[in-house]
């Protein structure tokens, strides 16, 4: 099951939630019988408390704890639940820092359920970092306290919590890299391509609009936009500029 939320008015939370999905999913969150430890992992001693205090306020099923280092925790861990899920806090770092990225794999490999990465940064390539090294979601600071909670909420779910901003980042490299196998999209609609690749291939009109199908007056009209473009009076001088414009598409003669 896939699905998407969007914070509004920001649109800055984009979740996708996968196919095998916790009984939790169903309850919303968990029973109050099944109450467990949100553990809150940060360095900075006022963050931290902060964020703690503004969770219990929201009065989730959780004991809420906050540590500075795994060690603190381990000296504590007796006195709460078993932990329902991790809240990494790294600020300004990165996951690909090495001091970062080590505690997130510790944490993943040590305790049996969702590490999610809670950071001021929300580039994509941070955020595929996390995930790379097993964290369960990456919430960015600018969102609201809500937000967290239901980003918690999914990773409990079996979900994957990401910033909207960064899979919209992600869309615009795939975008880019389709330019990339595009060199003539500057000039030309991605239609008007394909007539130009079959007009240097020496096809006819007929044969350019069955394999694109089209219309035959649709492809003419393609063609005249193509020629007022490259100011071309025919077709042979279209295919010739194209070949001199873009050389590496001179194989679409053959």
């Amino acid at each position: 099951m896939r699905s998407i939320h969007e914070e509004r008015p920001e649109r800055s939370i984009f979740l996708v939630s996968e196919d095998n999905l916790t009984d939790r999913s169903r309850d919303g969150v968990e029973r109050q019988e099944d109450r467990g430890t949100l553990l809150i992992f940060d360095t900075r001693v006022l963050d931290r408390d902060c964020l703690a205090q503004g969770l219990r306020a929201k009065q989730m099923p959780f004991d809420v704890v906050a540590c500075g280092s795994i060690a603190e925790w381990r000296q504590m861990k007796n006195q709460h639940p078993p932990l329902s899920a991790v809240l990494l806090c790294i600020g300004r770092q990165r996951p690909a820092d090495a001091a970062v990225g080590s505690t997130i794999t510790k944490l993943v490999a040590e305790y049996a359920c969702p590490v999610i990465v809670l950071a001021d940064n929300d580039e994509l390539a941070h955020v595929l970092k996390a995930l790379e090294l097993g964290a369960k979601g990456y919430i960015p600071t600018s969102v609201q306290i809500d937000v967290c909670i239901e980003a918690i909420n999914l990773a409990l779910a079996g979900g994957i919590f990401l910033p909207a901003s960064s899979v919209l980042a992600m869309r615009r490299a795939i975008e880019a890299g389709n330019d990339v196998n595009r060199p003539m999209s500057g000039m030309f609609t991605q239609r008007q391509e394909e007539v130009v690749n079959a007009l240097c291939r020496g096809k006819a009109n007929k044969i350019i609009a069955y394999e694109l199908n089209l219309r035959e007056s649709t492809v003419k009209v393609h063609i005249r936009n193509i020629m007022r473009k490259l100011k071309a009076t025919n077709r042979t001088e279209v295919a010739f500029k194209i070949n001199e414009m873009f050389p590496e598409h001179a194989n679409f003669q053959h």
